[in-house]
């Protein structure tokens, strides 16, 4: 028999609905804060469990809440995706037909790269070219900063890449979508957009996977081929301090207004 939801279940689910999606550790902090409201049973190492029971209720409606690894920074983040639908079609009632070609292309940019990125400039590139409707570089400006407010679209300095939730949402669709190209990380078994791939055996790894992978190892070698990995690799505990020190300024900000 299905475990009951409870008001404490309830809650989390709206607070992640109106978030999209979650970093790991505000999702245990408001687990945590939605157990002891509603005086419900709760254990620090029980977090899967409680988001497996709402699991269980969201089936009917074709929902889920899954757990994935932002390609930036490796932590985990929880967010609420739709399966009723795994192609781009599942945007079309909050997009014209033109915005959903102009991702389309986008999405083709970016997963086609080297990198898993995108430059605006190859992206408006597309937008008077586009058979659906074509749109003005302005427009097109303003449809991609939409994309980046609904979490579809990351941008960092000029360059696009795929949102956490957008790849944890649209995994399938990709990886059957673009057979050729589109891969799995060899460590983690998730799909990899931004990664490093063997140049002798064409496997891939997320830059936080590479990093975590060869942290104590002075000559790294690909995990399958044994074959010597010539790319730089990516140092995490610098990573983690960055963003740490950007959160940490953030707080300080907002705590001085």
């Amino acid at each position: 028999m299905a475990v009951q939801m409870t008001d404490g279940h309830r809650r989390f689910l709206q607070v992640l609905m109106s978030h999209g999606i979650m970093e790991g550790s505000e999702a245990r902090k408001l687990h945590r804060h939605c157990c002891e409201i509603h005086k419900v049973y709760y254990a620090h190492d029980k977090l899967d469990d409680f988001i497996n029971t709402i699991n269980i209720h969201l089936q009917p409606l074709f929902m889920q809440i899954r757990k994935g690894m932002s390609e930036d920074d490796g932590r985990v983040r929880y967010a609420l995706v739709n399966l009723a639908e795994t192609e781009i079609t599942k945007m079309a009632s909050d997009y014209t037909e033109n915005e959903l070609e102009l991702f389309r292309k986008t999405m083709d940019l970016i997963i086609l790269s080297e990198n898993g990125f995108a430059s605006s400039t190859e992206i408006l590139n597309f937008a008077d070219q586009l058979k659906t409707k074509k749109m003005k570089k302005k427009e097109a400006e303003q449809v991609l900063k939409l994309f980046v407010e609904d979490k579809w679209l990351s941008e960092r300095n000029g360059e696009y890449t795929l949102h956490t939730r957008c790849i944890m949402e649209m995994e399938q669709y990709i990886l059957s979508n673009y057979q050729d190209v589109a891969r799995k990380c060899n460590i983690c078994h998730s799909l990899a957009i931004q990664s490093q791939v063997c140049e002798t055996c064409g496997i891939g790894m997320h830059l936080p996977c590479v990093g975590k992978y060869f942290k104590a190892q002075t000559e790294p070698h690909c995990p399958h081929c044994n074959d010597f990995w010539p790319h730089e690799i990516p140092e995490v505990s610098r990573i983690d301090s960055q963003l740490s020190s950007k959160r940490e300024r953030g707080k300080e900000l907002h705590s001085q207004h």
